[in-house]
């Protein structure tokens, strides 16, 4: 039987009794009936999670018609920039592929109960390390509604309960996506509460929720630099986040031309707007006379725009110049940086220089070079002769991802299922006690 999205869910855990304060905020409400629900999913069976999935994908196929409907409302009223526009709309395509995105998840292993490590020790104690749930996490993200349901997804499959604050700008379209979820969860026998919205587009709840220390455990922001610069700073909850990808391809002097081009044209105009888009192009300027000019005009060809250094423009006259500014700068349009460098020294101090640390790649038939590369260059993701638009959790085979951490801890890249669990130790013994 399929599940069917209704506006008034039905609470399967013991809701958590108010605090005296009347004054509790709908975040701290939301977030302490995410605990008691988290709980019961975190114990929940692997079958009864993938079940809730499975049944929010068909229900977020049977409200078709009112996603599309309430995405329009949402496009109608955005009046930003056209790369973010494109971020925001759905349509039949993109519906299925959520829905597809809901499935291919409930299909990986689960990520609960794996045994990281064990071992025993001298005193005959066996011990092991166990992935567990994080616990509770709120996700803060702008335009794309489709973020909603991936993070709900990954957050469902691995025991964890959520929050997600959407854009304002996608309230319509992320308010039918709640609601599939929760149908998926209802018809698997699972508490709704652990996919929350807030109840409204107020920005208090943005603030309410980095300030939620004790009620949520992690935060994830998902959107542009402000946002994500916002977040870092204000947050009193530990934070997973990039700040901005600005990605580089570096074409060394030993690169296959043709697989230049392709690669190159790929990286930066499949879709503009994605943070493993190529932002800026370094071509060695022992085959920059030769290959710039076709690479130039196959992006602009598709509609790129460019800002070149000098010895850029002095290859192909018609580059507009490039500013400092523009190196440092995550487009997320059809723009493209181009620096002419003296091999990979110079492409590596350039990445350091601008980079964000989220993906660069390199295009050459040298190996020594591309493993030097790959070994230098400090980032998230590194890329051998492959598309910077492969960083991705479904191309790294994670299914759905719900983001792109490039700091140190507890996770870097895609962020998928084994990144949204911690672990405990069990500790097996037969009477023993410490002397």
């Amino acid at each position: 039987m399929s599940a069917s999205v209704t506006s008034t869910p039905v609470d399967h855990a013991p809701r958590v009794p108010a605090a005296p304060d009347t004054a509790i905020t709908a975040v701290a409400d939301m977030a302490r009936r995410a605990r008691v629900a988290g709980r019961v999913l975190g114990h929940a069976g692997a079958e009864q999670r993938n079940a809730a999935l499975c049944h929010a994908a068909t229900a977020l196929r049977d409200a078709r018609a009112e996603l599309l409907a309430a995405n329009a409302r949402d496009v109608a009223a955005f009046s930003g920039a056209a790369s973010f526009r494109d971020r925001l709309i759905l349509d039949e395509a993109r519906i299925e592929a959520m829905a597809r995105g809901l499935e291919d998840v409930a299909k990986l292993p689960d990520p609960l109960g794996r045994v990281l490590a064990e071992w025993t020790r001298p005193n005959g104690l066996k011990i092991r390390r166990v992935a567990t749930p994080v616990g509770v996490i709120g996700m803060i993200y702008e335009s794309r509604p489709n973020v909603g349901a991936d993070a709900a997804a990954l957050c469902i499959k691995s025991g964890n309960a959520v929050i997600l604050r959407g854009g304002s700008d996608s309230i319509n379209s992320a308010r039918v996506i709640h609601a599939a979820m929760q149908a998926g969860l209802r018809a698997a026998g699972l508490p709704v509460d652990a996919v929350q919205i807030p109840p409204d587009t107020d920005r208090r709840h943005v603030a309410d929720m980095l300030a939620a220390s004790g009620l949520i455990d992690l935060l994830i922001p998902r959107g542009g630099k402000s946002l994500v610069e916002r977040v870092c700073r204000e947050a009193r909850v530990p934070v997973l986040s990039h700040a901005e990808g600005l990605c580089h391809t570096y074409v060394h002097a030993a690169a296959d031309l043709e697989m230049a081009r392709r690669i190159v044209l790929n990286a930066k105009m499949r879709r503009t707007g994605i943070c493993g888009a190529t932002e800026t192009l370094l071509i060695d300027n022992a085959i920059a006379p030769v290959l710039l000019p076709g690479l130039v005009e196959d992006l602009a060809t598709e509609g790129c725009t460019f800002r070149a250094d000098a010895r850029a423009r002095a290859i192909v006259p018609d580059l507009p110049p490039a500013t400092e500014q523009d190196f440092a700068t995550e487009w997320l349009d059809a723009v493209m940086s181009i620096a002419v460098v003296d091999g990979v020294d110079d492409a590596l101090a350039h990445i350091v220089r601008y980079g964000s640390s989220h993906t660069e790649a390199i295009i050459t038939e040298d190996e020594a070079v591309a493993t030097r590369f790959l070994n230098e260059t400090d980032s998230a993701v590194v890329m051998w002769n492959a598309s910077t638009q492969f960083c991705d959790g479904g191309e790294f085979g994670f299914g759905a991802e719900i983001g792109i951490a490039t700091g140190r801890f507890h996770a870097r890249g895609p962020v998928g299922l084994e990144q949204l669990t911690t672990f405990r130790y069990e500790v097996f013994g037969n009477g023993q006690v410490r002397p």
